[in-house]
């Protein structure tokens, strides 16, 4: 899951699963109470803003209700964007509010997230929306009884593929998610949200080391290189070095390695942490002082400048130990992971256009 081309001008921000949830919340309970539909209500944010969402489904009867709302993530590329988002409300529940398994919404499965295991895929910051929704309406009506809250998602289990919920334990649908309750367009909070869950998810099992890898094609072969390690060590990056650094930095992780291909490796080595396209491009000038630095002659490092694509270089440089390259890139990734570390160990794994792989240690 990577970042879109960002289209041209002002972008319209949009609203996160929680804050959809939490005026569905709001909705069902005045229709339980008062046994009537309603058309829209208004929802305040975590910073105290007043948002109004239109409700285009009801139903109820004496003992529950469910309202449902279409997400609006306005112009972010967002798996959830237009999902139904639904909650049905209904009397009773072990606690004062309680928050129920609801279709199309995962289930956490292993420790490490702000969730308790067994416990629906909702985050705190959306069930404290939700639960202060539900104490300021009982309180409104003089309702005295515990509340139960389930929250529903069309299709929730197929969107949940597109994210990576399966490798943090979360299985069966998608996450309620939301700090603010707003969408920041390419903002790809959610993404690095999970990388951040991910790591958590490993230590909380254990792990004192993780691997860390730009996606599917760069995890396969260091999942071959690392068979010991068990799923939950991979992490995917994207190209999200730099907060997955600094995510590191926050940990008690003994070791990590870090795996990529060329084309990321090179913007990495000129101080690039993040290496979306959109973000960077590879300094072919850079490249070539590196090749110089290396030994090599005046024609070879002209010859970079003339490759349209990085993944070009193993065509002036044979991809192995021997070639002198490689340490030299090696070498200058880990100084600039080095720059935004703690003292830790780390390995670096760099991986070519025809899947080797060359490693270097500390």
């Amino acid at each position: 899951m990577s970042l879109k081309p960002v289209p041209q001008g002002d972008l319209r921000w949009g609203y996160s699963t929680g804050a959809c949830a939490t005026a569905c919340t709001k909705a069902a309970l005045l229709v339980l109470l008062e046994q009537d539909e309603v058309a829209s209500v208004t929802i305040a944010l975590p910073d105290g803003e007043e948002v109004l969402f239109k409700i285009h489904a009801c139903s109820f009867n004496g003992t529950q209700a469910t309202c449902a709302t279409y997400k609006d993530s306005g112009d972010d590329p967002d798996v959830t964007n237009g999902a139904e988002i639904a909650v049905t409300v209904s009397f009773g529940g072990p606690q004062p509010v309680s928050f129920l398994p609801g279709e199309g919404v995962g289930i956490v499965t292993l420790p490490g997230l702000s969730v308790p295991v067994g416990e629906p895929a909702i985050n705190p910051v959306p069930r404290s929306m939700m639960a202060g929704v539900v104490n300021d309406i009982c309180e409104r009506y003089q309702v005295d009884r515990n509340i139960s809250i389930s929250v529903s998602v069309s299709n929730g289990a197929v969107l949940a593929e597109k994210t990576l919920n399966a490798r943090l334990g979360i299985v069966g649908g998608i996450s309620i998610l939301g700090t603010t309750g707003r969408v920041k367009p390419f903002s790809a909070a959610a993404y690095i949200a999970s990388i951040e869950q991910g790591i958590d998810v490993a230590l909380a099992n254990g792990l004192q080391t993780v691997v860390v890898n730009s996606g599917g094609r760069s995890e396969k072969i260091l999942r071959n290189l690392y068979p010991q390690l068990p799923a939950m060590a991979f992490v995917q990056y994207g190209n999200w070095i730099g907060e997955t650094l600094a995510k590191i930095n926050t940990t008690p992780l003994h070791s990590f390695t870090i795996g990529m291909m060329l084309g990321k490796a090179v913007k990495l080595a000129a101080g690039s942490l993040n290496t979306h396209s959109n973000q960077s491009s590879w300094d072919k000038d850079f490249v070539a002082q590196l090749a110089a630095s290396a030994g090599y002659p005046p024609e070879k490092c002209e010859a970079i400048r003339q490759l349209n694509m990085a993944r070009g270089l193993t065509e002036l440089f044979p991809f192995q130990e021997s070639e002198p390259f490689y340490p030299a890139l090696a070498a200058r990734c880990r100084r600039v992971l080095q720059a935004a570390l703690r003292p830790v160990d780390f390995e670096i794994v760099l991986i070519d256009a025809t899947d080797k792989y060359l490693l270097y240690v500390n």
